[in-house]
């Protein structure tokens, strides 16, 4: 799993889809050793997919059920068989608003990645980075973490820090952050990719460098 053939990445997102620009850009520019396979919404309409639509990437929307927060039952499962039929071996959350449980991260046990608007474990949940301007803090950043069944609370993978500066206001300082997931994220997804990702309880390592 080391070529854009063989790891397949299946991104699910919500909104505007720049952290899958910022992906599927590293992959045909050969930093990203890795094919974003297919990328799936919640959401009908969905700027994502569009932008995948544009970049020549298999996408879908499929409902989300009756549930607010979460996917329900059937959706569930039509999204573990759309990504198991894409044949992914590393799921990507790229800004998708549901959270994944139960059965979904059995199917792809150790395989589900985030990224995060704040320095884990500082300020998980929404609007991170405003959570960040209210309580003062002079460095937040971004976080690439394993997804687990606690909310914003797997093993962290890789981390970069942003200033908070005197006159940010939520949208300047979320923009800066949004540069860094940008960043970061095929970075890590890269490194994942290689083999160079190794996970001892709670703690990764970089190893076979």
């Amino acid at each position: 799993m080391t070529d854009s053939v063989s790891f397949r990445l299946g991104v699910l997102g919500s909104g505007e889809g720049s952290n899958f620009v910022a992906i599927a850009g590293a992959c045909q520019d050969g930093t990203l050793p890795a094919s974003v396979a297919v990328v799936l919404s919640d959401v009908e309409g969905a700027a994502i997919l569009q932008r995948a639509n544009e970049a020549g990437v298999a996408c879908a929307h499929i409902a989300p059920g009756k549930f607010r927060t979460k996917l329900d039952e059937a959706a569930e499962a039509a999204y573990i068989k759309a990504l198991n039929d894409a044949e992914v071996d590393l799921v990507v959350l790229a800004g998708f608003m549901r959270i994944l449980k139960g059965e979904f991260l059995r199917a792809f046990e150790g395989r589900v990645v985030n990224v995060h608007p704040s320095l884990l474990p500082a300020f998980p949940g929404l609007e991170a980075w405003k959570q960040a301007l209210d309580h003062g803090v002079k460095v937040t950043g971004a976080t690439v973490h394993f997804v687990d069944q606690g909310v914003d609370n797997g093993a962290i993978i890789a981390q970069e820090t942003v200033p908070v500066l005197d006159d940010d206001t939520p949208e300047i300082l979320h923009e800066r952050i949004h540069s860094a997931e940008h960043r970061l994220y095929p970075e890590a997804i890269g490194a994942i990719a290689r083999g160079e990702i190794a996970l001892r309880g709670r703690r990764t390592m970089r190893v076979g460098r």
